[in-house]
């Protein structure tokens, strides 16, 4: 007879209700406090760890072979950043190209996709919607054109790349007869692969809506002897502008931010202009982030018209 097993080393697997009356199990066994019941009709082990991971595996032995983990919950198994206005939404999303493999389960959205196409990749041993079909699930549904670009960015960090612009365009090209499609198609030139954090992203795009230049993102700023100075998280390369975002890293590693000072210092020392941002700048008084941001750049080119 089957029994559950939590025992260290050992896989936690789910089972249907079916597979474990016939494997012997007795519906009143399966009601006992050996087991929970993470959707009707599976089972898991009591003890089992209640994370996403671990429902959504529970979930596969219900799903069809076409079908997907998708929309917020592709994000948080692909490790991306969750828009805020999503962030709440701890439900299961699904998706399928056939409407009858939708499973009926509480704590499950299932989506049908008309689409020709679904791009999937595996994660954790999961079969999950593509960074670049994620976007365009979740971006179509998103009311403001730059919580697209931040979701885009974040789908192409600096130290985990997950796709590019070009393929983030062929799968949003290639979507038809989708309410929101045109805004996402729109807002990917506004993307930008290599930032670090959601925030740097929004501090961008505050700056440009003000109508000013794009900054480039994350570029290494070189001594004059060819040394290493600083990646800086924004910069105006021509006007010696750097603008660095100090998130709650900068709090809580002391030796990054003890770094991070002296290599600013380096920078004023060669001549630029650094522009220190915070999540108050950006939230709450960005009209002040702005008028700083454009004093140092008409600063610096007042000094180059004079020399």
């Amino acid at each position: 007879m089957l029994e559950p097993s939590t025992a260290p080393g050992t896989a936690i697997t789910a089972i249907t209700v079916r597979e474990a009356l016939g494997s012997g199990l007795t519906r009143k066994h399966l009601r006992s406090q050996a087991w929970t019941t993470p959707f009707s009709g599976v089972r898991l082990p009591a003890g089992a760890p209640d994370d996403l991971l671990t429902r959504c595996r529970a979930l596969v032995p219900l799903l069809g072979d076409g079908v997907a983990f998708s929309h917020v919950t592709a994000l948080r198994l692909l490790g991306v950043d969750v828009p805020w206005t999503l962030a709440d939404d701890d439900r299961v999303h699904v998706v399928t190209r056939d409407a009858r493999d939708r499973p009926d389960r509480a704590g499950v959205v299932a989506h049908w996709s008309r689409q020709a196409f679904l791009d999937t990749v595996e994660v954790h041993g999961l079969l999950v919607t593509s960074p670049a079909q994620t976007l365009v699930h979740v971006g179509v549904d998103l009311r403001r054109p730059d919580d697209v670009v931040v979701l885009g960015d974040a789908m192409m960090r600096r130290k985990r790349r997950l796709t590019t612009t070009d393929e983030l365009a062929r799968v949003a090209d290639r979507t038809r007869k989708v309410k929101g499609i045109v805004q996402v198609r729109e807002q990917i030139p506004r993307m930008r692969p290599g930032t670090d954090s959601v925030m740097e992203t929004r501090t961008r795009l505050l700056l440009v809506a003000a109508d000013l230049p794009c900054p480039v993102v994350n570029e290494v700023v070189l001594a004059p002897d060819g040394g290493y100075v600083k990646r800086v998280d924004m910069l105006y390369p021509r006007q010696r502008v750097a603008i660095e975002y100090d998130g709650d890293q900068h709090r809580t590693d002391q030796a990054q931010w003890r770094d991070d000072i002296r290599r600013r210092r380096r920078l004023e020392e060669l001549g630029w202009t650094v522009v220190v941002v915070v999540a108050d700048d950006v939230l709450h008084d960005p009209a002040g982030l702005i008028s700083r941001v454009r004093v140092a750049i008409d600063a610096a080119e007042r000094r180059a018209r004079w020399l």
